[in-house]
Formats: C-alpha cells, structure tokens, sequence
C-alpha cells in the first residue's frame, strides 16, 4: 500500500485540486495543515526545505506543488505489495 501524505493550506486553491485528483483517483492519504499543526511545519521544513503549499509525500519521494505529471509518474511506479 502507497503511503501518501499531504501538507497543506485550507485556503490554497492548488491543494483543494490535489486533494480533489486524490480523491478521484481513489488513492487515500494523510492530510496535514500547516496553518494547524506547528509539528505539520515541521515536517513540511525538514523534507522540502520550504513551506510552499502543497507539499506531496508519497512513501519517501517529495513533490512540491500540485504536478499531475510527476505524481502519476510516481505512483505508477510504486511496488506493489503481494
């Protein structure tokens, strides 16, 4: 099973379309808000150097931003477990 976290904003129009392509793709994940959490920014510090929203982990790969392209590119090629 892909891990999937996300790092967010509520007000960032960017993460309301990832979590909607999420959501579409029928892939579950773990949502963190920034603006909630200080432990969430801290996270979001330590793996992207930046608080730039959203921040995209899938099972250790980072991505920043909303990118169809690369996180299909990752998720694709994530092992499936037997």
């Amino acid at each position: 099973m892909t891990d999937i976290k996300i790092y967010i904003t509520p007000t960032s129009p960017q993460c309301k379309d990832l979590k909607v392509w999420l959501k579409k793709k029928k892939l579950s994940f773990a949502e963190h808000d920034l603006i909630e959490s200080d432990k969430a920014r801290d996270e979001v510090l330590e793996k992207s150097g930046q608080l730039s929203t959203p921040v995209i982990d899938i099972d250790g790969k980072i991505v920043v931003g909303f990118n169809e392209a690369a996180l299909t590119e990752i998720i694709e090629n994530v092992p499936k477990s037997s």
